[in-house]
């Protein structure tokens, strides 16, 4: 697995959203995308270690953000965006929570 462990990231989606039209096509394909999406959770849930295959969630994400008219660097904000506002919510204590049970944010 290559080292790179840094990289610009609006310069790799723009290479992403280059090569995924020329090679898969034009559009949304918002249903081929999700249905991608779904293929690869079973996969990581056959093999949780393997990191190429949450890789494969990440890209493909990606992948449905620009096809759906954003741009890279409105991707890269989106990313930012959310991650602050997933740190200021208010979170249950992890130690009551089912442990293979998604952890909801308190409403």
């Amino acid at each position: 697995m290559p080292s790179d462990a840094r990289m610009d990231l609006v310069e790799h989606i723009a290479r992403q959203m280059e090569f995924s039209e020329r090679t898969f096509g034009p559009g949304a394909r918002t249903a081929g995308v999700v249905a991608h999406i779904r293929k690869e959770l079973v996969e990581i849930e056959a093999k949780p270690d393997d990191l190429f295959e949450w890789v494969d969630v990440i890209l493909l994400a990606i992948d449905g953000a620009w096809r759906a008219g954003y741009s890279p660097e409105q991707i890269v904000a989106g990313i930012a965006a959310k991650q602050k506002n997933t740190e200021h919510r208010d979170w249950p204590d992890w130690r009551t929570a089912d442990p293979n049970g998604p952890i909801e944010h308190v409403r």
